[in-house]
């Protein structure tokens, strides 16, 4: 039980795998639980600066909730983390969905949670329950307006239909399509390179962006502002670095 998830550090990454294959790594009330304690895990580590979260072999990333076992989610209800583990948490680091082949109903759920998704270009997305009358009840009614707009997530919301990875690429659903089992290289790829940044700076701006979502124009203008006064210093000395010729010409740009 315990094996199926999986929780390691690749440089400055946590990798949570979800590993029950047999399943196509739909999750059950114990696998969930141990996510739970997987991320917590990542919080508490103080170098892991990125969490990437896939599914183990190339079949699926999550097929969402083992609705063989669904009696198993019953205790887990009414949890502040979340039926499908931490899925009603915000993450105070980034994260990244590192997603091949089926990304199913919880799945899609779990991976709109993350701040990044990298997919294989044999990635097929969607809330599949829709079919059986299950509700999305892991944050995917708020999280996928926000990400594709509100007319593209009621179409996926409502249909409930499969949508490939170039339409998802195109769309904002995924950030990129890679060749097949290049998924978790270039998410650790992105992962080291957000870990190579000045972190205060970098997570005020996710602060800000995130929380800002809901608020008017000038309430959000205001949150910027106060997210980024404790960053003065390592802006200064960011500007400091680049005046004196560091990173012109584009030199250490993007990931």
């Amino acid at each position: 039980m315990a094996d199926d998830v999986l929780y390691e550090r690749s440089g400055a990454a946590a990798v949570i795998t979800i590993d029950r294959q047999e399943r196509r790594n739909a999750i059950d009330g114990p696998t969930a639980a141990l996510l739970t304690e997987s991320y917590e895990r990542f919080v508490g580590d103080e170098e892991a600066r990125v969490l990437v979260i896939t599914g183990a072999g190339d079949l699926a990333f999550c097929a969402g909730a083992d609705l063989k076992a669904i009696e198993s989610f019953a205790p887990r209800l009414d949890l502040e983390d979340g039926p499908l583990g931490f899925t009603r948490l915000i993450s105070p680091k980034p994260a990244i969905a590192a997603i091949s082949g089926w990304c199913l109903a919880g799945g899609l759920e779990l991976a709109l949670w993350c701040d990044l998704r990298i997919a294989t270009a044999d990635a097929k997305l969607g809330f599949t329950e829709r079919r059986f009358g299950v509700p999305l009840i892991d944050g995917g009614t708020q999280r996928l307006p926000r990400i594709v707009g509100l007319g593209r997530a009621l179409d996926m919301i409502l249909t409930g239909r499969i949508v490939e990875a170039d339409e998802a690429e195109r769309i904002g659903l995924v950030t990129s399509v890679v060749p097949a089992g290049r998924h978790l290289e270039r998410a650790l790829e992105i992962a080291q390179a957000l870990a190579r940044f000045p972190q205060d700076t970098m997570l005020a701006d996710r602060s800000a962006a995130l929380e800002g979502i809901g608020l008017t124009f000038e309430e959000g203008m205001r949150l910027e502002a106060r997210a980024a006064r404790p960053t003065r210093e390592t802006a200064w000395a960011g500007a400091s670095r680049f005046a004196a010729g560091e990173g012109r010409g584009g030199a250490g740009a993007g990931v």
